[in-house]
């Protein structure tokens, strides 16, 4: 089955590299080369089997294209399209609040580019401020392995800056200033939950 981006592009699933490799960054034991997707989802699910909180990771919309019918009882997808979600990544909720954010990750090792949100997302994120949900995004440098929470209304002004001729970047001192870094751990990896109760006195 084929799948493609909205640009059109054809998806190409990531090959894994041979475990005889050499491995090409050292990680702390806390993140073992995860990707932040993958560390945002166990922490997820760490949070749902305890009973903590109820937050899951929207699913990718897909526009099916072409579909054959082998038999009359069953359907084989054989072209499909990833659409380009309208909103933010996560969602879900915590002691009777709505929690909604997006996760996103740069090589970058001074700022992180604005240029890795979508316009749709910054308004979502206003829309979810509006109605007084509790909204932010998950930062990692990857090059580091440092995760941070900085909440929407700041990202918001940094957006704005951009949009009135400022910098296309948030520097890192920054989100520094502005955002919560998130100490990596074992079980969850990455403990947003415990920011948030900090930030927002929950």
């Amino acid at each position: 089955m084929n799948f493609h981006y909205p640009n059109g592009k054809r998806y190409v699933p990531a090959v894994k590299k041979a475990a005889s490799q050499p491995a090409q960054k050292k990680w702390s034991y806390s993140n073992r080369g995860m990707t932040l997707e993958e560390d945002i989802n166990q922490s997820n699910e760490y949070y749902l089997t305890h009973g903590i909180a109820c937050i899951h990771k929207k699913p990718t919309p897909l526009q099916i294209v072409q579909v054959d019918y082998p038999s009359r009882s069953a359907a084989v997808i054989k072209e499909a399209y990833f659409k380009q979600a309208s909103t933010t990544d996560y969602n879900g909720v915590y002691k009777g609040k709505y929690i909604d954010f997006e996760a996103k990750e740069t090589q970058n090792t001074t700022s992180f580019p604005l240029k890795n949100f979508h316009e749709h997302q910054i308004n979502h994120m206003k829309k979810v401020l509006n109605q007084r949900g509790i909204c932010f995004v998950l930062l990692r440098f990857s090059e580091t392995n440092e995760v941070f929470l900085l909440d929407a209304l700041y990202l918001l002004e940094f957006w704005d800056r951009m949009v009135n001729g400022g910098r296309k970047s948030i520097r890192k001192d920054e989100i520094e200033e502005k955002g919560h870094s998130i100490p990596l751990g074992f079980q969850p990896t990455i403990d947003y939950i415990k920011i948030i109760d900090y930030i927002y006195n929950l």
